[in-house]
């Protein structure tokens, strides 16, 4: 994994990642602009709160992102599983509302390999699948210059050491960029 986001994101593709803290959505969202088939963001239809596209636009293309409302947990997976597996889209995102098993998520990876597309699982603190290749906390940072800093944690990886960054979006570059620790 890199240690600066310039140039990639720092996704395994064709795996399945877990994000979880308060900036947990904007990671998402940065994560469906780096593919080049589009994404599929998938919700169970009970939950009130829904994602506006155009909240997207900083970050992916709105018209490129397939909204979905499913009506179970089973559903999500399901939907999630389908979509991985197809290869019709590069990333997919799911908000998941219960733990997520062993076996369903070795199911998600292996369907993400055989799709060859990003798996992006959105948990609660302790939701976490051991099958998952990794796994991130995204807090914001207050900064009074900069409202787009936030700490990127990566508790879980299965293929390599584990880390912390801080980060920034630009906008006009359309990136992630990692912050410098200040000097002594």
């Amino acid at each position: 994994m890199n240690n600066s986001f310039k140039d990639h994101f720092p996704l395994r593709k064709s795996r399945a990642h877990e994000v979880t803290g308060p900036t947990a959505l904007s990671f998402a969202a940065i994560a469906c602009g780096h593919g080049g088939k589009g994404a599929m963001w998938i919700v169970e239809s009970w939950q009130q709160e829904t994602l506006n596209p155009v909240g997207l636009a900083p970050f992916c293309d709105p018209a490129k992102v397939v909204l979905v409302r499913a009506d179970s947990p089973i559903d999500v997976l399901a939907a999630s599983e389908e979509a991985l597996r197809s290869g019709a889209v590069s990333t997919v995102v799911a908000e998941l509302t219960k733990p997520l098993g062993l076996t369903a998520g070795r199911r998600l990876q292996l369907a993400a390999e055989a799709g060859k597309t990003t798996g992006v699982f959105i948990i609660s603190d302790g939701m976490g699948s051991n099958a998952t290749e990794t796994r991130w906390r995204c807090s914001p940072e207050f900064d009074a210059q900069d409202s787009t800093l936030q700490r990127w944690e990566l508790i879980k990886n299965k293929s390599g050491t584990l880390k912390v960054w801080r980060v920034r979006w630009d906008a006009e570059a359309r990136r992630v960029i990692v912050v410098s620790e200040a000097g002594e």
